[in-house]
This record gives C-alpha cells, sequence and structure tokens, in this order.
C-alpha cells in the first residue's frame, strides 16, 4: 500500500479470491482479507470492509468471477450455471441497496456470463468460455475506473484555483475507487501539480468515514487538512474559510437528485445560504437514467449500534432510546452547482446534461 494510493482491491491470478483492504480497521489498523465465499462478499460490502460506490462496483465485478470460477467446475449444464450466477447476483446486490454501482456491476458481468452461456457449443466449453469472459470484462470495469477517476479529477480541477479552502463530506478518495478518486481526485491531482489547498473534512456521523479514510488519505498525501466535526461545517463557511464543496455519490436520478452519504444535503443547504459552489463528482456509472428523481432512490437503514456504541467505551445513550440511522440522504438538484463526471461538467438542466454525459458524449 502506498501512501497516496492504497491498493483496495486485488484479484488472485487465478481469480479463486479477490483479496481487499479492510477499511472499517482503518486507520489504526492496515489489514488485508482475502474472500473466496459469497457470505463473506456479502459482508465485505454490508459492514463496509471494502466501501465507495466505484470500489464497491469492481469489487462486486470480481466477487461475481470468484463465484463463477468455483461454481464451474461442479456446473453440470450452461442452465445450472446461469440459474446460480442470477442467484448470486441477487444476493449480492441486496448487500446495500441504494449504491446503483453494486447492482450496475453485478448485472454487467451476468449479462456477459449469459451471452457467453447463449452460444453454440457443448455446456462444458461454454462455460469455460463464460468465466474467461467474465474474467476479461471484471479487469475491464477495474481498468475504465482508473481512467475515470483521472478524468474526473481534471475536470474538477478546472474547477478550483490554487490557495482555496474546500469542504468534503464522507470519503471519495482512492480507497473508494481505484485511483485519485472522486471527490478527492482533483485535489490530488493538483497537489500533484504543485497546488496548495486547504481542506475541511467533515468527520461523518456515525462511521466517521471522513475522520478515519479522508483525513488518513490527504494527510498521508502531503495536503492541508483540518477535520471538523458535521456540525461545525457552517461556522467554517461562515467565516469566509471555504470556497467550494466537493462530495461523492452513490446515486444521480435522472434529474439530477443525488444520494450520498447522510449529511451531504445538510451541507448543500448550508452552501446555499452561504453562496458557495457545491459540487457532485462521480462516474456516469452512478447515473441512473432509470429513477427519474429522488423520492425513488431506497435508502439504506444501518442498525442502531453504529450510533450509540460502536467507537464508543461505553454506550452513548440508554437502550430504550431508539434511533434512525439512514446511511445516505438525498440533495435536491437545486442546490448542486455542477456534476463532475468523466465526460465533463454537468450544469442544469440536469435531465439534458446528465442524458449526454450517460450516452458517452463529451460536455463542453
Amino acid at each position: 500500500m502506498t501512501d497516496r494510493k492504497p491498493v483496495n482491491i486485488i484479484p488472485d491470478e487465478d481469480f479463486r479470491s479477490v483479496t481487499i483492504l479492510d477499511q472499517s480497521l482503518l486507520p489504526g489498523r492496515t489489514e488485508y482479507i482475502k474472500i473466496d465465499e459469497p457470505t463473506q462478499m456479502y459482508d465485505a460490502i454490508y459492514h463496509l470492509r471494502v466501501r465507495g460506490a466505484p470500489a464497491i462496483g469492481i469489487f462486486a465485478a470480481y466477487a461475481m468471477v470468484v463465484f463463477a470460477v468455483s461454481e464451474s467446475a461442479s456446473a453440470v449444464s450452461c442452465r445450472e450455471f446461469e440459474l446460480k450466477l442470477e442467484q448470486h447476483c441477487k444476493y449480492l446486490k441486496s448487500s446495500r441497496p441504494t449504491a446503483v454501482n453494486l447492482s450496475w456491476a453485478a448485472d454487467r458481468m451476468l449479462r456477459v456470463a449469459k451471452d457467453a452461456l447463449s452460444g453454440t457449443g457443448d455446456d462444458d466449453d461454454s462455460i469455460r468460455n463464460a468465466v474467461d469472459m467474465m474474467k476479461a470484462e471484471a479487469v475491464a470495469v477495474h481498468d475504465e475506473d482508473r481512467q475515470m477517476c483521472r478524468r474526473i479529477s481534471e475536470f474538477g480541477l478546472q474547477l478550483i484555483n490554487n490557495g482555496d479552502g474546500i469542504l468534503t463530506h464522507c470519503n471519495a478518495g482512492p480507497l473508494a475507487t481505484s485511483e485519485y478518486g472522486t471527490a478527492l481526485g482533483p485535489i490530488l491531482l493538483g497537489t500533484e501539480k504543485g497546488m496548495d489547498f486547504h481542506v475541511f473534512a467533515d468527520e461523518t456521523r456515525p462511521l466517521l468515514q471522513g475522520a478515519r479514510l479522508t483525513a488518513y488519505e490527504l494527510s498521508k498525501a502531503g495536503v492541508n487538512v483540518t477535520l471538523i466535526c458535521d456540525n461545525m461545517a457552517s461556522i467554517v463557511m461562515c467565516n469566509g474559510w471555504v470556497d467550494a464543496c466537493f462530495v461523492g455519490c452513490d446515486r444521480v436520478a435522472a434529474n439530477g437528485d443525488t444520494a450520498n452519504k447522510i449529511g451531504t444535503s445538510g451541507v448543500a443547504v448550508l452552501a446555499k445560504y452561504y453562496g458557495i459552489p457545491f459540487y457532485v463528482l462521480g462516474p456516469t456509472s452512478t447515473i441512473d437514467l432509470d429513477c427519474p428523481s429522488g423520492s425513488e432512490i431506497p435508502i439504506e437503514e444501518r442498525p442502531p449500534e453504529e450510533i450509540k456504541e460502536k467507537f464508543f467505551s461505553e454506550p452513548s445513550s440508554l437502550p430504550e432510546v431508539r434511533c434512525y440511522n439512514p446511511a445516505f440522504d438525498v440533495t435536491d438538484n437545486s442546490l448542486i452547482t455542477a456534476i463532475v463526471t468523466e465526460n465533463g461538467i454537468c450544469r442544469p438542466p440536469f435531465t439534458e446534461s446528465l442524458r449526454k454525459a450517460k450516452s458517452g458524449e463529451e460536455i463542453l
């Protein structure tokens, strides 16, 4: 693991397993986990051992291949093999329903397998061909993300200036992707080019991705980073210390409404009040044109223990006190200045610009 670009997902050469950096243990411990069983795959996503929309997609692609390699040895027919892949795809997607990259990658792998299995030839040859095609597709998913992160970083860098103060929420850096990241990408790329920024990283309760991961990545990269509690975002904006807000995204609806880590919409409301541009950065794979607006995005709810017990030596509240713990919220498109993708910077009206970006058309 390098200081700036930690290696978070490593497929084995034979694709019988995939190794991940356990992000739930950072920054205190750096441990890697070898994963080769379906329950391990599900748990790695659900328990945020692998996290960040693009990284989840990459992991899901490799997880589908690892499962296919395992099942191919005992499959007696193409149909049986296909049914097992469909079941595994559905199982994986249920681990975190809000992140569209998960379903995007798993479904993409399933389509490749089905196409290969539909060809002529005996079942054994068709199954071997399907596995080989899935291996190549998973590597392509990973490579595409590297290229997308670089392009997003380059477009995002156009929006900020040397010496700017930037506020970010949650974590959308190399740990959440393959390289550079999305929301942190322009900052890391600019730093490579000799630019200086002052980043304010929201700690991001309740799982502290900002404190544990974003501050860790930026500090290792030599970026001037100040950690703040989530409820301090307003005062640093009011003080005039923030020139732009950069956040990632887990799903972008067709109208530009954006689901991201809980607390993101509050940052957007504050930025609007203080006249600070609010930018969403993410690959076009997070754009869901089949989802008309944010009201149709499913919001994952997580256990109350994450609020009352995790990171505390003693529970922070009485056992009988109920908790509401949504993992994400939706930022209304009216609060978003622009959405930065690998195909360019999408501006309102988002319905049109997002459609162009999703189709592969470069946004000028």
